[in-house]
């Protein structure tokens, strides 16, 4: 139905598409040009007009969004921005920890963004995540757009095919984010502030935003200095109902769930929800930073440019889920009542019947107060002409990001009372269950479970770069220049000395001290025990009013909590000891060698142009990594309370040919097509060569769990890409264009699984025991992808417009699996007013359903999203306007299932957001 919408929008467009043409037509050319020459257009239309204008003369097929004033991009998102154009996807989640209220990822023609490469100014920038997960379990090589606020953009050009000069690294292409240059201001001396706020409707808090950009040039334009900073505070919620994961129901010897299987055969082979809990997100989000840059021009043939830039985010956050905890009970061997539904071979709806001794719910409460992720880069950049025929720039840098988790709070409780029931009910509405007891306060039966968490965790990423680009123009023939250049690259990447806490006794004096497991509560007498009632926090709160509003399903929402300054003093009782509770597992060296050297000749004659060219690339690394084993006498190994872990360091080389070719035709003054053949390479993420060994422990030694590890091995991700477009610019600042492309991956990355042992423990087994694992691993395979992309720009009369674009993608592995990241379509609609007062926008987004990788062992499907913003503003004068913003107006809910529709796993809500800015400049 969504699909049959959007085509239908789509005729509508283009019917006004041609209605424009048909007026533009009307006119003889040469009143046509006058027209253009006498209108002069700023603020929306003029951003238009501008990146059209750099699109048309690209020799290569490329995107642009441009700001429409200083410090005034389209959104308030960089990413916002780019999901407009044609073939671009964005994502507010960075892997399958479920999307948030502000888009964080970009990607490329159906495909992860890993394999999309981002810059700033054609150079490379590092990045960190706040979340503790992507920060090991899912680190990708993309960048974080939440690091990136749009007023230091000027311009974004998004490369679609690729050119021998441009850096390797995106398969799919190439996001250059353009900041603005000191001596190019108009006015010697221009001021721009910005103060507002934003407030958040879920969470029902406002918070301050603000911008400042000063800049300076000389009279001669020869030197000049641009200082701008950011402060931008912002709450967020996520509601959210989430069922992690999916069991199978086996009969085979051994296996915890056979008794079920045999007392129900028709139960065999049947999946069940692992766990379903209602999961409430609440975070504090505060940018800082800034970008300095130095300008010298001290002669027409040399500009140097220095310049620096910092952004950190602090993200501190509470996470709390009130869990049905099948494990325990269908996992345990505990048959459901009669009366259970299957549906699509999964177990849709059943109650476990109350027996004695039997756990059904567990309460995960994880603060984590000091999470937070930064990036910085400083850059010289220096352009030389040498002669009339020669011109050199030089690129010399160094950048540095950092995701970190410090400190987690936590505690996992065990809850429920006699018996537990749920429903699963598809993906548009939420999971129903119970636990049979009262969620308002804690229950008398309240325990602890254990305390688990990592610590001290900070990936450090570290990029270094020099390079050298020439230019040398020889005009003979065909051939107008030839380019040349070399670059050298450094990156490195690590996590070191992370703890994994866990429970302890705390005696008088404070020290830890070892269990007594023949006490009721695991300490010796005269101790601190963590599982001692007496010393869990002596006040709660509650879920908030409306948690979960209109998700439909029966789920507990009036739900206790302890405060994170309560967890915080509770976490007192645990074990961070540097030493022996260090935790290998999480820890990884990656240091990454490249060299690359070109050579591109640029063609041109009657009416065309283009380059072809070749780009060489050796990559080397080194991974290193701790493994389980060893003993004292082992090299470098380390011991632990898990015990001996040794390192091992795996070193790989290989080099890739990169042959480039891109033409453009002017077929007409309105009319130009373009052809493309490239082959690009992405390397692998870096968690897939070296992060850390992420681990859901089986709720018994007869039980499964589940698991994701790196692969150092892996070889890079290889493309050979072809690439035609046509492009109408049938009138000022129009274009109607279409175009196709072909992927052959032949290196993917994808995943495998296999079994493994790791010592595992909990309440019943504190001095562990080896526990089966189900590992997801990522290997090398093959894929493809084809997509048709198309799109219109229609200005109507002198002050509205409208832009649409729709792409189609057809992506999948060698094996029939879907590419991570390949939504089938993708449509965007964008309606604006604009006078010389009065700009309006309202912009429409849609993305088909993606797969999104593994999740405890289970497929994580992101279902059919749309989003609708709106913005409006009023210009007073040349000195002062006002703007408001709206996103997720229609308060979409994000919704998310397993293998089919009939598995959910999850449904989460985030809000609306108004932002209110008042702009001054000067």
């Amino acid at each position: 139905m969504q699909v049959r919408k959007n085509v239908l929008t789509l005729s509508i467009v283009a019917a006004l598409s041609v209605s424009g043409i048909a007026a533009a037509q009307d006119k003889p050319a040469d009143q046509k040009a006058k027209d253009l020459d006498a209108v002069v257009v700023t603020g929306i239309r003029g951003a238009m007009e501008k990146s059209l204008d750099v699109k048309r003369e690209a020799k290569a097929h490329v995107e642009v969004v441009s700001a429409e004033d200083i410090g005034k991009m389209p959104d308030k998102n960089v990413a916002d921005s780019l999901q407009r154009l044609p073939g671009v996807t964005i994502s507010s989640a960075g892997a399958s920890e479920g999307g948030f209220d502000e888009n964080d990822r970009v990607s490329m023609r159906g495909t992860n963004p890993s394999l999309t490469l981002t810059q700033i100014n054609g150079h490379s920038v590092a990045s960190g995540d706040w979340f503790v997960l992507n920060q090991s379990d899912n680190a990708g090589r993309s960048v974080s757009y939440t690091l990136l606020p749009s007023t230091l953009v000027n311009q974004v050009i998004v490369h679609k095919t690729y050119q021998a000069k441009l850096q390797e690294g995106g398969v799919t292409g190439t996001v250059d984010i353009k900041t603005r240059q000191p001596v190019e201001f108009a006015k010697q001396f221009t001021g721009n502030v910005s103060i507002g706020g934003v407030y958040s409707d879920l969470p029902g808090k406002t918070d301050s935003q603000f911008s400042a950009l000063l800049n300076y040039r000389n009279a001669a334009s020869t030197a000049g200095i641009l200082l701008q900073v950011f402060d931008e505070n912002r709450s967020l919620r996520r509601d959210g109902v989430e069922v992690l994961g999916y069991d199978q129901i086996s009969n085979k010897a051994g296996d915890p769930t056979k008794p079920v299987a045999d007392a129900h055969p028709d139960l065999n082979g049947v999946w069940y929800p692992r766990m379903i809990g209602a999961a409430l997100f609440e975070q504090k989000r505060e940018r800082r930073g800034g970008l300095l840059e130095v300008q010298f021009k001290p002669t027409d043939n040399f500009s140097i440019d220095l310049s620096g830039f910092v952004s950190k985010l602090n993200a501190s956050n509470y996470n709390r889920n009130y869990l049905l905890y099948n494990p325990r009970t269908i996992g345990a061997g505990i048959s459901p009542a009669a009366g259970y539904v299957v549906r699509n071979n999964t177990l849709v709806s059943a109650t476990i019947p109350g027996a004695a001794g039997t756990q059904y719910g567990l309460y995960d409460m994880i603060a984590r107060p000091d999470e937070k992720a930064s990036t910085t880069y400083l850059a010289l950049d220096a352009d030389w002409k040498a002669s009339d025929a020669l011109s050199l720039n030089f690129k010399l840098g160094t950048s540095t990001g950092h995701g970190e988790t410090p400190t987690q709070d936590v505690a996992e409780w065990r809850v429920g009372g006699t018996g537990a029931s749920w429903g699963l009910n598809g993906i548009k509405n939420a999971a129903s269950f119970s636990l049979n007891e009262s969620t308002a306060a804690p229950q008398p039966n309240l325990a602890l479970d254990w305390i688990f968490g990592l610590q001290n965790l900070d990936i450090v990423d570290k990029d270094k770069w020099g390079q050298i680009d020439a230019e040398y123009f020889v005009d003979k023939g065909a051939l107008s220049s030839l380019e040349f250049g070399v670059r050298f690259t450094n990156h490195d990447r690590s996590s070191e000395n992370v703890i994994a806490q866990g429970p302890a006794c705390i005696d008088s004096s404070g020290n830890v001290v070892g269990f007594d497991w023949s006490q009721t509560n695991w300490c010796p007498v005269g101790t601190r025990s963590p599982a001692d009632r007496a010393n869990f926090p002596s006040t709660f709160q509650n879920y908030p009013g409306g948690f979960g509003s209109g998700f439909g399903g029966s789920f507990p929402s009036n739900v206790w909590y302890y405060s994170a300054s309560d967890m915080h003093a509770y976490n007192q009782l645990t074990t961070r000891d540097p030493v022996g509770r260090r935790y290998p597992v999480y820890e990884f060296g990656l240091k990454e060698k490249t060299k690359a050297a070109y050579l591109q000749f640029n063609l041109e004659g009657d009416r065309w142009n283009g380059n072809i060219g070749v780009r060489l690339v050796k990559t080397s690394q080194d991974v290193l990594q701790y493994l389980a084993g060893g003993s004292a006498s082992t090299t470098g190994s380390i011991n632990t309370a898990w015990g001996y872990f040794t390192p091992q360091l795996v070193s790989n080389n290989y080099t890739d040919v990169l042959p480039t070719l891109n033409f453009k035709f002017d077929l007409s003054d309105t009319l130009v097509a373009r052809v493309a053949a490239t082959k690009t390479i992405a390397r692998p993420d870096y968690s897939a060569l070296a992060g850390g060994l992420s681990l859901s422990p089986p709720s018994s030694p007869n039980d499964v769990g589940g698991g994701s590890s790196s692969n150092p091995n892996l070889r890079p991700i290889r493309s050979t890409n072809f690439d035609a477009a046509l492009e109408w610019y049938y009138a000022p600042r129009a274009l109607l264009s279409a175009s196709v492309y072909y992927m052959d991956l032949s290196s993917y990355i994808g995943q495998g699984q296999s079994t493994q042992q790791f010592l595992t423990f909990d309440q019943a087994h504190p001095n562990g025991y080896m526990g089966n694992y189900l590992v997801t691993s990522p290997i090398n395979t093959k894929g493809s992808v084809k997509g048709l992309e198309l799109a219109v720009e229609q200005p109507l009369g002198e002050n509205f417009g409208i832009n649409a674009n729709v792409s189609f993608t057809d992506a999948a592995e060698s094996n029939g699996k879907p590419l991570v990241g390949a939504s089938r379509n993708v449509f965007n609609l964008v309606g604006y007013y604009e006078n010389s007062h009065l700009n309006a926008r309202i912009a429409y987004n849609y993305r088909s359903h993606f797969f999104n990788g593994l999740d405890r062992r289970s497929a994580f499907n992101q279902d059919n999203t749309q989003s609708v913003s709106a913005s409006v503003g009023w210009t007073f004068n040349d000195n002062f306007s006002v703007s408001l913003d709206g996103m997720n107006l229609t308060n979409e809910k994000l919704r998310y299932y397993a293998d089919n529709k009939d598995q959910p796993r999850d449904i989460y809500q985030n809000g609306r957001q108004y932002y209110l800015n008042f702009r001054f400049k000067f």
